[in-house]
């Protein structure tokens, strides 16, 4: 019974990779609106860079950890 629920949590396909990815994008632009709102000037604007920034990196581990293990079910050596 374990295995089926921790089986929800697995991404398998690149649609809902873009799909996490969409989430994590939305919550991060939220976030950083609101330190915009605390911390006017260059310090908000960093801020927001750095959430927005955090996004593409996890988005493009996601990307890349699915690609290795498709590469790996297929027992082809990872390119």
């Amino acid at each position: 019974m374990t295995k089926k629920f921790a089986r929800l949590f697995v991404i398998k396909t690149r649609v809902e990779a873009f799909l996490i990815i969409y989430a994590l994008a939305l919550g991060a632009s939220e976030r950083g609106l609101v330190y915009l709102r605390q911390f006017p000037g260059w310090g908000g604007k960093l801020l927001f860079l750095a959430c927005t920034g955090a996004v593409f990196m996890a988005g493009a581990k996601i990307l890349d950890c699915l690609r290795l293990e498709k590469a790996a079910e297929a027992g082809a050596p990872p390119t």
